[in-house]
């Protein structure tokens, strides 16, 4: 279950009984939003895409999209999310409770930088009903983050 390999994951930092199961769905991020009482933007939402034949995460704010020219700038190709009935072979986790906490191996994460600007963001962890509230440098370092990037704009 995905939820136990991410509960695993933020295990080793204490962490795990700070996950929030909630009640309702909070597949995404306007649910995730409205079941933690909080701003869309503060939501870590986490992009499942593909890199030539190499999965990555993107987390970035609630309220924002991938840029096309930003990320095809970075990472030499056109953002392609990965088909939502491969994201749990590719990531471990499935659409919904999409995060950098128990991932597969090999998955690079990377953290955009439209985050920074909260004391604190929640991403999933693992199920379409959790989440877990965290600093941008507890993310960096519990999400196995590779970089801060700049990939994303605001949405509107």
């Amino acid at each position: 279950m995905s939820l136990e390999r991410a509960r695993e994951h933020l295990k080793k930092w204490n962490k795990d009984r700070q996950i929030k199961e909630l009640d309702v769905s909070s597949a995404t991020v306007e649910l995730a939003a409205k079941a933690l009482g909080i701003e869309e933007a503060r939501i870590a939402k986490t992009l499942a895409l593909m890199v030539d034949e190499n999965a990555i995460l993107v987390v970035a704010a609630g309220d924002t999209k991938i840029d096309n020219k930003k990320y095809r700038h970075l990472f030499g190709t056109k953002a392609k999310l990965i088909d939502k009935d491969l994201v749990e072979h590719y990531i471990g986790h499935d659409i919904g409770g999409v995060c950098p906490f128990g991932i597969n191996e090999n998955v690079r994460v990377y953290l955009d930088v439209s985050l920074k600007r909260f004391a604190t963001v929640y991403p999933a962890c693992g199920s379409s009903n959790s989440a877990i509230e965290m600093t941008c440098r507890e993310l960096e370092e519990i999400g196995c983050a590779e970089q801060w990037i700049d990939v994303c704009k605001t949405e509107g």
